[in-house]
């Protein structure tokens, strides 16, 4: 079975859920590219550094990476043996950036460790670095790449699990075993 496998998807697809819960079934370690990339003040870390904090996390023999971060996938691909695919529908994922949003506006909560990065109104629904708009501006154009990479002749060493509903994602972390 898999050791090292990258969950993709959307913008509040469920990625780091469901990556969570696969590296602890799995004994494995969980790696937030979010967490990796974000700084304080939302400030993006360098592209040079994302790829050596990257690196030092996959240097192991067994992990759940999340998320997409193109820019690293050749990085991030060069050793994974499974890509997991959370395609749901643009109406949950729409609903789910909304939900989280507010509940994270609410909770006034720092989103990764060692940040002060939080949300807000303005930020969640105000402005044009809102995550929900970057879900609504980004869907089309991510089912069309994740589609398109599944058949690629560049991966085809990559096992790709495509889940397109939360009840099939629900289903293969019960049925997965290590």
């Amino acid at each position: 079975m898999a050791q090292r496998i990258n969950v993709v998807g959307t913008s509040a697809s469920g990625k780091t859920t469901f990556s969570k819960a696969l590296a602890q079934k799995m004994g494995a370690p969980h790696i937030e590219m979010d967490a990796l990339n974000w700084q304080s003040n939302w400030q993006q870390c360098a592209y040079d550094e994302l790829m050596i904090k990257l690196g030092t996390h996959l240097a192991g023999d067994s992990w759940v990476l999340d998320g997409n971060y193109s820019r690293t996938t050749p990085l991030k691909w060069q050793n994974v043996e499974l890509v997991i695919w959370l395609d749901y529908g643009f109406g949950l994922n729409l609903y789910r950036s909304v939900s989280r949003s507010i509940k994270r506006i609410i909770s006034g909560k720092a989103i990764w460790l060692d940040t002060n990065n939080i949300e807000t109104v303005k930020k969640s629904f105000l402005s044009r670095d809102s995550v929900i708009w970057y879900m609504m501006k980004n869907y089309r154009s991510n089912r069309k790449k994740y589609l398109t990479v599944m058949q690629s002749r560049q991966f085809q060493h990559i096992q790709f699990i495509h889940l397109n509903s939360p009840k099939a994602a629900k289903a293969f972390l019960q049925q997965f075993q290590v």
